[in-house]
Formats: structure tokens, C-alpha cells, sequence
């Protein structure tokens, strides 16, 4: 069911508002008049996302937020219907990361990043879905990314909340349907590579600089995906061509497309210079806001991957017809 209002006359809640894809996303809402509710934990990045939301035409009301805090969750959302009267729409988009080999991540950082991906979006769900459903109906989105589909050598915590995310949207709309609270809708959304300051900000083990595999898309990319949700819900949609791509490669021949995209990502996903460790921005907050992350240029690389992904397409098929015909013959 989508918004049972228009953008304009709607009021959105936003977790992970002060930067990337949650101020992307809030910015592309202010321009359509909705009321914006921007949740982080840095409450002077997020001051300066709703004073730009307000020059864009929407209204909007900060709320410093630490989603791994149930209870300052649920004061979220008292906010922002004691401000604006209901919530029609909620994004659960808070995000850290950490990289490194599984067993190389220092344990209390591989625990918070799951505090905060996972724990945050299921601690946003609780306390969204009776706000919706008050409001008459309602959609509520979760940014899972593309890993909640395939799986990045390096990236053990944020896969496993990614794809947890994916498995909680799934069960949640399976309980919505059957109890009859269908006026609520679950989608997820699954971005590729996105420029944003993630991949400057993540905890780092790697001994190596940190960068995003291309191609690297916008964050609007993104915030015109979640708009779209929210206005038609449907289940999952991707964000970025590039995801739908591996997506399907990864359905059609898992180990071949595990064995590429580990590869890819492996050649792809660090710089040349040397790195400290470090605990980036898991524990403690980023002051400014930041919507892009300054990748634009390794856009040029879209082609390299196109073609790499484009040789594991054909890998894939010619796999899948071979397999086809050894079962054939195998039924003779």
C-alpha cells in the first residue's frame, strides 16, 4: 500500500540523515514539500541537512538519534508525531561499517556494526509499523545494499547485517499480510556502489586505503529510488545498474559469480597507500555533513567493469547450458 497521502503533505522519518544516501534522500524529499524527520547521532551535521531541506521548500525537525538505544528509537518517533501529528513514511538507513579479514576485525567493532545496521533497523521497525498503521497506512523502507544479496570478501560484518536486514524485511511482511495489516508495506532497497563518505569514514584493518569498487553511483540515485518506493511500494528494488547485474549473475550461477565478484573485489576495493588501523567512525560520530564521499572520479572505471562482469555473464551462460545438458543427459 503506498503513502494514503502525497509527498507533499507527508511526514518522513530518516535514520542515517546526517550524510550519503540518508541526506541525499532527505533533500530529495524536501524538494517535494514533505516534512523530513532527520535522525543521527551528530546533531550539527544534522542541523545543517535540515536547514538546506528548508531552503528546498520542506519542513523538518532534528532529532539526535543513536539507533543501537531501543529507547531512543521509540523517542524518535514520540517526536516526530508530537511535531508533524503522524509518520506516514520511515527509512531505516543508519550505517557503519569495518574491513578486514573475519578474523583479523577486532570483536567490539564487528558487534557494533551489527548493533547498528541490523539492531538499528529492527529497533526502527518496531517503532514505526504502530505510527504507520495509526496513520491509516504507511511505508516503511530499509537500505540494505546490494550484499544483502551476494557477499565482498572484507566486508563480513556489513554482509551479514546486510543480508539480515533483507531476512527481517521478508518475515516482517509476512507477518503484516497474515495478521491483516496490510495498510503497511515493507521494502527494501538494494544500492550498489554509492558514492558517499563510507568508504572514507569505515573502521579499516586492511593495512591499505579504502575505496569503493566501481562503477560508483550518486547518492540521488538512491534517494530517487527510496522516493519511488514510497510513493509505489513493492518488495526490493535495486538502486544502480551495476546491482542488478550481479544480482542476477549471483542467482544464475552462485559459485561462479562468488568466485568473480571476489576477485573483482579484491583487485578493486583498496588503494595504493598504506593505512593504520582504524576504529572510523563506528563508535563516535562525524560532525559535518556530507552528502558524497568525492569517488565521482572512479566513475571512469565503468567500463573495466563492465567488461569484467560482462565475461562472468557469459561464464554464467555458458555454465548454465552446460550443466543443462549433462542433466539432459543424465535423464536418458
Amino acid at each position: 500500500m503506498p503513502l494514503t497521502r502525497s509527498l507533499a503533505d507527508a511526514t518522513v522519518v530518516l535514520t542515517g540523515a546526517s550524510s550519503g544516501i540518508g541526506t541525499a534522500t532527505a533533500y530529495a524529499l524536501a524538494r517535494r514539500g514533505t516534512a523530513v524527520v532527520l535522525a543521527a547521532r551528530s546533531e550539527v551535521a544534522l542541523e545543517e541537512v535540515a536547514q538546506r531541506c528548508r531552503e528546498l521548500g520542506g519542513r523538518a525537525l532534528v532529532v539526535p538519534t543513536d539507533v543501537t538505544d531501543p529507547a531512543a528509537v521509540e523517542r524518535l518517533a514520540a517526536r516526530a508525531v508530537a511535531e508533524f501529528g503522524r509518520i506516514d513514511g520511515w527509512v531505516n538507513n543508519a550505517a557503519v561499517g569495518v574491513v578486514g579479514l573475519f578474523d583479523e576485525i577486532p570483536v567490539e567493532e564487528f558487534r557494533r556494526v551489527l548493533e547498528v545496521n541490523l539492531l538499528g533497523a529492527a529497533y526502527g521497525t518496531r517503532a514505526a509499523l504502530p505510527q504507520l498503521s495509526a496513520a491509516g497506512g504507511g511505508v516503511l523502507v530499509n537500505n540494505a545494499s546490494v550484499l544483502a544479496e551476494v557477499a565482498m570478501p572484507y566486508q563480513s560484518a556489513y554482509n551479514a547485517t546486510k543480508h539480515g536486514i533483507r531476512g527481517l524485511a521478508n518475515t516482517v511482511r509476512q507477518e503484516m499480510r497474515v495478521t491483516g495489516r496490510g495498510n503497511v508495506s515493507i521494502c527494501t532497497v538494494l544500492p550498489a556502489t554509492i558514492d558517499t563518505p563510507f568508504f572514507r569514514h569505515a573502521a579499516n584493518h586492511s593495512g591499505r586505503e579504502l575505496v569503493p569498487p566501481p562503477p560508483v553511483y550518486p547518492p540521488e540515485v538512491v534517494a530517487e529510488t527510496i522516493v519511488r518506493l514510497l510513493r509505489r511500494p513493492r518488495r526490493e528494488a535495486y538502486a544502480g545498474g551495476a546491482a542488478r547485474l550481479i544480482g542476477l549473475q549471483w542467482r544464475l550461477a552462485p559459485a561462479l559469480a562468488e568466485r568473480v565478484l571476489g576477485w573483482y573485489a579484491h583487485r578493486t576495493q583498496f588503494g595504493p597507500a598504506p593505512r593504520p588501523d582504524s576504529t572510523g567512525n563506528v563508535f563516535h560520530a562525524d560532525a559535518a555533513a556530507r552528502r558524497g564521499g568525492d569517488w565521482h572520479g572512479r566513475r571512469r572505471h565503468l567500463v573495466r567493469m563492465t567488461a569484467a562482469f560482462g565475461l562472468a555473464a557469459a561464464g554464467t551462460a555458458v555454465g548454465t547450458v552446460a550443466a543443462m545438458t549433462r542433466r539432459a543427459r543424465t535423464d536418458r
